[in-house]
């Protein structure tokens, strides 16, 4: 618990806490530009389901591993009971649950928008991974689950069989904002035999980060923790440092929290750890991964801090000539969340996923310009 003191009391508010949080996000519902309502849509059917994540069982924090979920249906979906989608699994950021997410993205509205302006009918899943720290990562940790194979395996196998997909990657796309984002590369990446086509937006945790000037507010906070039902207590911003280090630096021998700070003699190793996980350092192990692609499109708000991280993702696919769209649009990192949920994300996927029942590719997919 010294070593937790010490290092809060010396971190600064890092890019997680200043980016993953903007707007308010850790405290309470961010408002998003919301698109005109489209005449003549018609509804989606919405269906709130539990996912059991094996790959959960276990974890140290004690994140339950049956995980709610939200299913949006197609219009057509009950009336054409022989017809299969492709789907779209969509990665909340952190702080925020599929629930809320859904709320700032204005699902179902922008579901039914995109459809009515022409978007092919698919299936969209917005799976929750809010943890006991507020967010998963979407990464691979003793203490926190394994929250990457949770969406690329749990998920998609029981969207295959209790719904009517296309159960074949170039029908499954993948997208997600903020940490959502980074999930979304992460698991991108890493899954490439699983997901056909890739949207990140405003994706945070690409780039490494370290520890600033002591921050003598927290001391208290931190101190007033000794058992797990103190962390609900402490500041959003002490929060999200945890769960990265729940997620990129677990440790199984230090109860109650299960992982290690970047403090003292053990700083630089740590610090290493959380460096092996931001997606810009690992991205070109994976290049042969994400030329299966499809269709890989990234966008962020011109007035968003991740403007840089995401532009550098951009660099780097351009230099190994990894076809993909990239867009720096006007506002900030949530402001036009659910403008480009229906008027960008949706006819993405709607021109990139096949459609095809068979789940086969008859060729490229149709041009997104």
């Amino acid at each position: 618990m010294t070593s937790m003191r010490s290092f809060l009391l010396r971190a600064t508010v890092t890019v997680i806490a200043v980016t993953i949080l903007a707007s308010g996000t850790a405290v309470g519902q961010v408002k998003t530009n919301v698109p005109d309502v489209v005449p003549g849509a018609r509804p989606v059917q919405v269906e709130r389901i539990t996912i059991h994540g094996h790959a959960l069982e276990g974890n140290l924090e004690g994140n339950t591993a049956d995980r709610a979920a939200l299913v949006f249906l197609p219009p057509s979906y009950a009336r054409e009971r022989t017809r299969r989608y492709p789907v779209v699994y969509a990665l909340h950021g952190y702080s925020v649950g599929a629930e809320q997410w859904s709320k700032e993205i204005h699902v179902p509205q922008t579901v039914e928008g995109a459809f009515a302006k022409g978007a092919r009918e698919m299936i969209v899943v917005v799976p929750d991974s809010k943890t006991v720290h507020n967010g998963s990562m979407y990464s691979s940790s003793v203490t926190t689950g394994n929250f990457e194979t949770f969406i690329a395996r749990d998920v998609v196998a029981y969207m295959d069989k209790n719904f009517r997909t296309i159960p074949h990657r170039d029908s499954r796309g993948l997208v997600g904002h903020s940490m959502g984002g980074y999930g979304a590369t992460r698991i991108g990446m890493k899954h490439a035999e699983v997901f056909g086509s890739l949207y990140i937006m405003s994706p945070c945790c690409l780039t490494p980060r370290g520890v600033g000037t002591p921050n003598p507010a927290n001391e208290e906070a931190v101190a007033a923790v000794k058992e797990r039902a103190d962390i609900a207590k402490l500041p959003s911003a002490i929060r999200s440092r945890l769960a990265a280090a729940s997620a990129w630096s677990p440790n199984p021998a230090k109860p109650p929290l299960y992982l290690d700070l970047p403090f003292g003699e053990n700083q630089q190793e740590v610090l290493g750890r959380w460096a092996a996980n931001a997606a810009l350092n690992f991205v070109d192990q994976y290049i042969q991964e994400l030329r299966q692609y499809r269709a890989i499109s990234i966008d962020v708000g011109d007035m968003d801090n991740l403007k840089t991280g995401a532009s550098k993702l951009h660099d780097v696919l351009t230099a190994y000539g990894i076809t993909h769209d990239f867009q720096i649009y006007p506002g900030t990192h949530t402001s036009n969340m659910a403008v480009r949920f229906q008027d960008f994300v949706m006819p993405f996927f709607s021109k990139s996923l096949s459609f095809d029942r068979t789940g086969k590719s008859s060729g490229p997919p149709v041009p997104l310009k």
